[in-house]
């Protein structure tokens, strides 16, 4: 018996030393969904500078860069600095997808922040985000680029390295707390070896947090750590340099975790709503019960007010016939007609209003004019029309029920009809009590589903960031049906139906954004 007692405590021992083990795995944040770090590869180039001296055209610097704008791109300053300075030299940018490369020129440099800014001869590429806030210490981040190793090892041609292919990722975390003293820089462990030089380093929403520029130099068998320019670095050279970027705050939430605490606000919000319908309708309930119980007394002692006053005129109009039948006897004539008139007029009148005694059928007409007695004929006429014009809908952002990865969050505004119309020229289709329409832009590579509970006044946003033959396929579906205008047709209703069916079919399991509004009346 003791033995087995031992052997309890040292089990109960062990599996408290597992816990232990094992907490902060299961607290640790969740990891990044592989369509967040793909998407923001989109933005991502090869920058190749060509030099063409004494007429050979060679390589002589190969780096990364990322698009901050659809024309334009941030590396390096060490990447291109040949460019800067001779115009002979040429600067190839290879996308991470198509099948074209492009030509560019530096636009601006400030080599003591190692920034340079590129400006696209030609084409047209995805841009990314720019984070806006801080990274936080220990967070997950991701280097994407093209390591110079990574083609020696894949013995890369010329040929190869100009042909668009997808970047190399690699993952680390970030160090926050030291930076260089010469430009405000980013320490993290996410692998770059000479060929990232002006890639970006991203967190795990695909939110650029800066560019990635040098490493440590390990010694004595000791880590290598390495650097990238802030973003605030790289957002001050955008903005003095007069261009517009992407730039994004919000904590970086996993679509699962979002998805789930919403679902379950969404239920919770919905249980509330039903508890008060219940309690509203028993109110209402409790309310009708009182007026019918006054409802059928009152009658009641109508029928019985009307019954005795009934009694009482025959009883009147007997002693009336009684008095006619003496006065007949003693030949009075002039007192007999008078009482048989007396008699025959109380006679009638006690039939009459016998006949005209409420009858128990009056209770449910005298509970439904009580009930809606309360509420005056504007107010009902005011609801009536509530409900079939338009209205005017302003919507703000809800951060803590978003994810944010690329899109401005400033406040929606819009015209609302109850047959789902929205500004009185895009119809969308009705689904579980969500009105939702799928879009599907020409120039920017994105798929929205946007949706609207009137229910719940909640407008919401999921973007999804596919690559370029998913954007082209979900362009063909969304070209298969003509739907421009509200309509009640419910042929074109179909249409709508089918056209967002056929673009789901093009989506990814989960989106890269989801942008939730509260909205209200204007």
């Amino acid at each position: 018996m003791m033995h087995t007692f031992f052997s309890m405590v040292s089990f109960m021992r062990y599996l408290a030393a597992l816990c232990l083990f094992l907490s902060p795995l299961l607290v640790a944040p969740a990891l990044a969904d592989a369509s967040d770090i793909s998407a923001a590869s989109r933005s991502v180039v090869r920058v190749i500078v060509y030099s063409s001296a004494e007429g050979q055209q060679s390589i002589v610097s190969i780096g990364s860069g990322v698009a901050v704008a659809r024309d334009k791109i941030v590396t390096n300053a060490h990447v291109v600095e040949m460019a800067s300075v001779d115009d002979s030299v040429q600067i190839v940018i290879v996308p991470s997808d198509g099948t074209q490369s492009y030509r560019a020129r530096v636009s601006a440099s400030m080599p003591g922040k190692d920034l340079a800014l590129l400006q696209l001869t030609s084409g047209a590429l995805v841009p990314a985000s720019i984070f806006a806030g801080t990274p936080e210490d220990g967070a997950d981040v991701f280097a994407i680029g093209y390591p110079a190793s990574v083609d020696v090892a894949l013995e890369q041609s010329e040929a190869d390295v100009l042909r668009p292919q997808q970047p190399v990722k690699t993952r680390g975390t970030v160090s926050s707390g030291r930076t260089s003293k010469s430009v405000e820089s980013l320490l993290h462990t996410a692998p770059i070896a000479p060929g990232n030089s002006g890639g970006p380093i991203v967190d795990a929403c695909g939110r650029v947090l800066g560019i990635n520029s040098f490493g440590s130099v390990p010694t004595d068998g000791g880590a290598e750590f390495y650097f990238a320019i802030s973003a605030r670095e790289l957002s001050a050279f955008l903005v003095n340099r007069g261009v517009t970027f992407r730039s994004v705050r919000g904590d970086c939430r996993s679509v699962a975790e979002l998805t789930r605490a919403e679902a379950e606000l969404e239920a919770s919000t919905r249980a509330k709503m039903e508890q008060e319908a219940r309690v509203a309708s028993e109110l209402q309930r409790s309310r009708e019960g009182k007026v019918r119980s006054d409802a059928e007394h009152a009658v009641i002692g109508e029928r019985e007010n009307h019954l005795a006053l009934a009694g009482l005129l025959l009883v009147l109009s007997a002693v009336a016939g009684g008095a006619a039948w003496q006065f007949s006897e003693r030949g009075q004539r002039d007192r007999f007609k008078g009482a048989t008139a007396a008699g025959a007029v109380l006679f009638v009148m006690a039939v009459g209003i016998f006949a005209a005694r409420p009858s128990f059928d009056e209770v449910d007409d005298r509970v439904r004019a009580a009930l809606t007695a309360d509420m005056p004929d504007d107010a009902i006429a005011e609801k009536k029309t509530a409900a079939a014009e338009p209205r005017s809908k302003i919507c703000v952002l809800q951060p803590e029920r978003s994810r944010v990865t690329m899109s401005d969050t400033a406040d929606v505004e819009f015209t609302w009809q109850p047959n789902g119309c929205i500004n009185g020229r895009t119809q969308y289709l009705e689904s579980g009590g969500r009105w939702v329409r799928s879009f599907v832009p020409n120039n920017d590579a994105q798929i929205s589903v946007i949706s609207y509970t009137p229910e719940t006044d909640i407008y919401r946003i999921e973007r999804f960031l596919p690559g370029n033959d998913a954007m082209q396929s979900a362009r063909e579906a969304r070209q298969l049906y003509d739907v421009k205008t509200c309509t009640a047709d419910q042929s074109q209703l179909t249409n709508i139906e089918n056209m967002n069916k056929t673009i789901a079919m093009q989506l990814p399991p989960a989106p890269n954004e989801i942008l939730l509004f509260s909205c209200s009346d204007r």
